[in-house]
């Protein structure tokens, strides 16, 4: 084409069309909403120190560090060597995770907390994949390496006895369910509500998971209980009270106004002190609104999945730890609920901006992870638990799904009926209920 006659070059000085000027708009657009949810930037930096690059010092300080351990260490024993080597690779695998990964759509504390465990997120994604391609005498073997007590670990179910004698109900019986788990309990739900600032989907979610453990209660035995453990302690008590405590919370963040000095600015010790304790709380608060009276099917569609992927983050836990044999306080056990904590509160900001920001194309990275270890981690437990899974009374399954499916449908007519009612009660007194 460069040496056809017939060819002619455009003119640069023309202005392109009206149809290319929109699009390159819209690109750019698109590009400004995905940033914010997937690499936000610190618009007020106080401390200049702690968001320069120091790509070199790094550099310098890791090679450093790495030839001290290489040239220190007694290499006599193997186990030592795997371990600490495994320690190290992780450690640099963090290391590149400040330097490359995006920040997710939080700042506080710093950028580089969220890229870390972006990056734990990542290393634990690419563990399940490998662990996938492993039989079971090489995962126990795996894990017998880790922690050799698990030689000897038994299941809660084989040595406890759930669902007995429930029309005995005595203080002293109440009294004892109140241990370190009702309190996990009780703190998990305060997170939940944080995280999904809205009564209607945490109640939703509450309410499914305990039909959740009625239709998988012939797979997974503790989950039977008695109807009072159920009803009361668990639904009102411990999910009320964490669910009420972390609106409370939302309320109160999202009633402040947001206004940051820089604590260079400050010149009393107290003052400085206090702004430095802030920085580990939110540097603004979004109000979220799951669904409104114009929300569309997508959306729709979208939360229903949203309460799928919940219930099937949570029963993997109980799956993990039923088919590979360790108990609830294990480390295997708490550290994967800590991570999987974690990680779902910029995954669940991301989402909330796909689902109801029509500018917003995509799901961030942080998101499509989690997600990927959702149906990775139910991968592996129906791989390596198909004795397990043999027994699964399809008819239960598809119960759990339609129960699912018309109990949110419920909560969010409910919430539709609630939005209508306050566009109702804006309109005629000027503010909301």
């Amino acid at each position: 084409l460069l040496n056809d006659p017939g060819t002619q070059s455009p003119d640069r000085n023309m202005a392109p069309p009206a149809s290319s000027r929109t699009l390159r708009k819209d690109d750019a657009s698109y590009m400004l909403h995905f940033r914010m949810i997937n690499e936000q930037q610190v618009e007020d930096i106080c401390i200049d120190f702690f968001y320069k690059p120091h790509t070199i010092t790094l550099l310098t300080c890791t090679v450093l560090s790495l030839m001290y351990f290489a040239f220190t260490r007694d290499d006599a024993h193997l186990d030592s060597n795997l371990r600490v080597g495994l320690l190290v690779v992780v450690s640099f695998f963090l290391v590149i995770s400040v330097l490359a990964f995006p920040n997710g759509p939080f700042t506080r504390p710093h950028p580089a907390i969220w890229r870390m465990v972006f990056g734990l997120s990542v290393l634990y994604f690419l563990f399940l994949v490998f662990l996938i391609f492993l039989n079971w005498t090489q995962v126990k073997t795996l894990m017998y390496w880790l922690d050799p007590n698990l030689r000897y670990a038994t299941r809660e179910a084989d040595v406890m006895e759930y669902a007995v004698n429930c029309t005995v109900i005595t203080w002293e019986r109440v009294l004892s369910h109140f241990d370190i788990f009702a309190f996990g309990h009780f703190a998990g739900w305060g997170m939940k509500a944080l995280l999904i600032r809205s009564y209607g989907l945490c109640w939703t979610i509450s309410i499914t998971w305990e039909l959740t453990e009625l239709f998988f209660m012939h797979l997974l035995p503790n989950f039977a209980e008695c109807w009072w453990d159920q009803v009361i302690l668990d639904i009102l008590l411990c999910n009320g009270g964490g669910i009420w405590l972390g609106m409370t919370v939302c309320r109160f963040l999202e009633m402040r106004t947001y206004h940051w000095a820089s604590i260079k600015d400050i010149h009393t010790t107290t003052g400085k002190i206090k702004r430095a304790v802030l920085q580990f709380t939110p540097a603004s608060w979004t109000y979220v609104r799951w669904f409104d009276p114009k929300s569309s099917f997508q959306r729709l569609a979208g939360i229903y999945l949203f309460m799928i992927l919940w219930q099937l983050t949570e029963l993997n836990t109980f799956f993990l730890k039923h088919i590979f044999v360790f108990q609830a306080s294990h480390p295997l056990s708490w550290c994967r609920i800590l991570l999987i904590g974690v990680i779902t509160a910029p995954t669940v900001r991301q989402y909330y901006a796909y689902l109801t920001d029509t500018r917003c194309k995509r799901v961030g990275t942080q998101c499509w992870v989690f997600g990927a270890i959702a149906f990775l981690e139910a991968l592996v437990c129906i791989k390596f638990g198909q004795d397990l899974f043999s027994k699964t009374q399809i008819r239960y399954v598809l119960l759990w799904l339609l129960c699912l499916a018309v109990i949110t449908l419920l909560c969010l007519y409910w919430m539709v009926c609630y939005e209508q009612k306050k566009i109702k009660v804006r309109g005629l007194f000027g503010f909301d209920p």
